[in-house]
């Protein structure tokens, strides 16, 4: 068996900045969140504005990425995704679960513009991302409208389970969204609109609390509402 070289191995060639310093709260799937945004700094090998040439010209990019947060020494064949509820197993690579033989996901984001002036440039901002800050980018590719979507495709078990995506009413009262600006409000209004709960927890009294953007956000849930409590 032939052993790997070092053109082998799989290179980080950037990390993404994000709001979440924390897995809690990150959106389940990239692209339902426009409103959140992402910096993609390139490692100094990469950092090369001749790579990025003609990348200006696509609306959308492709993501892939490691989940530096959910490696494992071994894997199972089964996981319980979030989206039936935490208690029903499927198979693996059926789902989207971090817990992979490999840990590597995929994104698809929106291309918001390039910075090739700040000192870390060139920089690829984006939209949509759910990603951890800090997560390492392993790749990144042009998204192509005419290959990459497929308007007839079906969800499998997603399909049966549309409910668990509608949106929550948010309610931040005045005087706790004053305390940030105008952008991150509402990048946090859609984030906390698709439930970062776990699927399973359902208490209206709990206390959540998730770090977004390098504040303390505590809120709770009842019915179909989230309520803000404090911002620190």
């Amino acid at each position: 068996m032939a052993h790997p070289t070092e053109s082998d191995i799989i290179k980080i060639i950037a990390h993404i900045h994000t709001e979440f310093n924390t897995k809690f709260g990150v959106p389940r799937q990239s692209g339902i969140i426009d409103s959140l945004r992402g910096r993609i700094v390139f490692e100094p090998e990469y950092r090369v504005a001749d790579a990025l040439r003609g990348i200006e010209g696509f609306s959308h990019l492709w993501l892939i990425w490691q989940f530096s947060e959910a490696r494992r020494d071994s894997w199972s064949p089964t996981v319980r995704p979030p989206r039936l509820g935490g208690n029903t197993r499927m198979g693996v690579f059926a789902t989207r679960s971090p817990f992979r033989p490999n840990a590597i996901g995929l994104s698809s984001v929106r291309l918001i513009d390039v910075d090739y002036t700040s000192p870390d440039a060139p920089a690829i901002i984006v939209a949509g991302a759910d990603l951890m800050n800090g997560t390492p980018i392993i790749d990144i590719k042009p998204y192509l409208p005419y290959t990459d979507s497929h308007p007839d495709a079906t969800g499998g078990f997603t399909d049966t389970n549309t409910q668990a995506m509608q949106p929550l009413d948010v309610n931040i009262p005045e005087n706790l969204a004053c305390r940030i600006g105008a952008d991150t409000l509402a990048a946090l209004r859609g984030t906390l609109a698709c439930d970062p709960r776990p699927r399973y927890q359902h208490d209206p009294e709990r206390i959540y609390g998730m770090t977004f953007a390098n504040r303390e956000v505590k809120f709770k849930v009842d019915g179909a509402t989230v309520t803000v409590i404090s911002i620190e």
